[in-house]
């Protein structure tokens, strides 16, 4: 499938200017629901009215404003937004380089590729591959969509990616979530470590799938049908008792491990895995 270019922009490395073309790196996969009228089923409309006139505004006619403390309104075109006096306006400007495991994810936006062609590509691979040597991410500051932001660049598959990145004062703090309870035992941390272990080893990527969507099917496909469409199982509610840890630990491995053993990715492995050498 094409990747669409976005815009064009620079990456600005020092004194090093790498023209790029930026590309959305993901996309949402749509449930197909429409809100509609539950009396006759018909499709809902989203309406634009202006406040002042009472009349319905073309989508053409709507544009961004500004509202002054005075209550006074500064329209502004695209031409505007796209022309704002920032260093960052068409660039992409790396303010240093970080190791990427500080980086948290609660702060990660939306991702980008970034292409690049002629004399962009020696000084693209030039970074691609000390970013990559190095194992650090890039740090940078830009401005996409009407917005400025920071933003993580970083290498996947041999392409260079952007990040967004939430300002410090965007993401919101932890303060009172955590439980006030007493440390795990020895034992209790082993036998958890134990639990990762097995769902570690029996997880693969490209079987996860939207389980969602393909629940929104099954009910749609039965009432099309006009036969009773399939229910969710009945909620498991929590005894009001304490919960002897280690046994639930323990039982979780046991399903892990008896679960990997009937998956198919688990009885290909068992299958294709090498016998171990006798010693002696």
């Amino acid at each position: 499938m094409a990747v669409s270019t976005i815009v064009r922009m620079s990456i600005t490395f020092g004194l090093v200017s790498i023209p790029v073309t930026v590309h959305a790196a993901t996309e949402q996969r749509s449930t197909g629901l429409k809100q509609v009228h539950a009396k006759d089923g018909a499709r809902i409309r989203l309406r634009r009215y202006c406040e002042a006139e009472g009349i319905e505004v073309p989508y053409a006619e709507v544009v961004q404003g500004f509202e002054a403390p005075d209550g006074r309104v500064v329209v502004l075109s695209d031409k505007d937004l796209s022309d704002l006096p920032l260093p960052t306006a068409r660039a992409i400007e790396v303010l240093g380089f970080v190791p990427a495991e500080t980086v948290d994810p609660v702060a990660l936006d939306r991702a980008y590729y970034l292409g690049t062609s002629g004399l962009g590509s020696r000084p693209y691979v030039l970074l691609r591959e000390a970013l990559a040597e190095s194992g650090l991410v890039g740090i940078a500051r830009m401005v996409l969509r009407t917005r400025e932001s920071l933003a993580v660049l970083r290498v996947r598959d041999d392409v260079l990616c952007l990040q967004g990145l939430l300002w410090p004062d965007e993401v919101r703090p932890t303060t009172g979530l955590a439980p006030d309870a007493p440390a795990p035992r020895p034992q209790e941390l082993r036998m958890a470590r134990t639990l990762m272990d097995q769902l570690t080893e029996a997880f693969r990527w490209e079987e996860q799938h939207d389980e969602y969507r393909r629940a929104l099917e099954r009910v749609v496909t039965a009432k099309l049908e006009g036969i009773e469409p399939p229910h969710a199982p009945a909620a498991q509610v929590l005894p009001g008792r304490v919960v002897d840890l280690m046994a639930t630990l323990q039982a979780s491995v046991e399903a892990a491990r008896e679960a990997h053993r009937t998956s198919p990715s688990g009885a290909v492995k068992k299958a294709t895995a090498k016998p171990r050498r006798r010693s002696g």
